[in-house]
């Protein structure tokens, strides 16, 4: 009964609608659609780089072996290490392959960043919209003085809309940005490991870029 009493469908309209609209009215479309995707991924594991790296130590050897045109035909679902490989068939220096991985992975992270901008966002849009919906319902209240049970139902309004806000807002919308910066910060640094073997993969694959970086190891 208690929790029947804390439902109300007009003041839950102004708060969520109104919190949706205010993002989708701040955000850019493509943005708005990565937020919506990240949500996904909060229920896997961390990111980790270990099979990545497993990944390419077996290419490693496929290059050696049978020379690095061979990875040519090797089917990589990671985007990252797919870039860098085509890179390397096609003759790049370490110079190129290593820009490359830093650029791929700042843009990552910068998407990243986007998609929990929007979550906080409209973490911060739900207690506003809480207190629009509590300006609602004051002004039907002070509008229908002359009828008690008006006068109930737009107090309820006011009251729960505050209170919608303030759920919404901390315990829904907050939780799921700290939750995606948190995955996003865990794979920036578990990327910045497949750097260095790729690189080396290159340099092994470019001799003359070895004379230049003497301190790179050469897998």
């Amino acid at each position: 009964m208690m929790i029947a009493q804390l439902f109300d469908p007009l003041a839950l309209a102004i708060v969520g609608g109104g919190t949706a609209v205010a993002t989708m009215l701040r955000t850019p479309s493509r943005d708005l659609g990565r937020a919506l995707r990240a949500l996904r991924t909060l229920g896997r594991k961390p990111f980790s780089a270990e099979p990545l790296l497993d990944q390419i130590t077996a290419q490693a050897r496929i290059a050696k072996r049978h020379g690095v045109v061979a990875l040519d035909r090797v089917v990589n679902a990671d985007p990252d290490i797919a870039a860098a490989v085509a890179l390397i068939v096609d003759g790049a220096s370490a110079s190129d392959v290593e820009a490359l991985l830093q650029h791929r992975r700042r843009a990552r992270i910068e998407r990243h960043v986007a998609a929990a901008d929007v979550w906080s966002g409209a973490a911060e849009a739900a207690p506003a919209m809480g207190m629009v919906g509590t300006l609602v319902g004051l002004a039907t209240m002070f509008a229908t003085m002359n009828d008690p049970r008006a006068i109930g139902a737009a107090m309820a309004i006011a009251l729960l809309a505050t209170l919608y806000g303030a759920l919404f807002a901390n315990l829904l919308l907050m939780p799921v940005c700290n939750r995606l910066r948190a995955a996003g910060r865990v794979e920036a640094f578990e990327r910045t490991r497949i750097e260095a073997p790729l690189v080396a993969l290159a340099l092994r694959e470019t001799p003359r870029e070895a004379i230049r970086r003497p301190w790179q190891s050469v897998a």
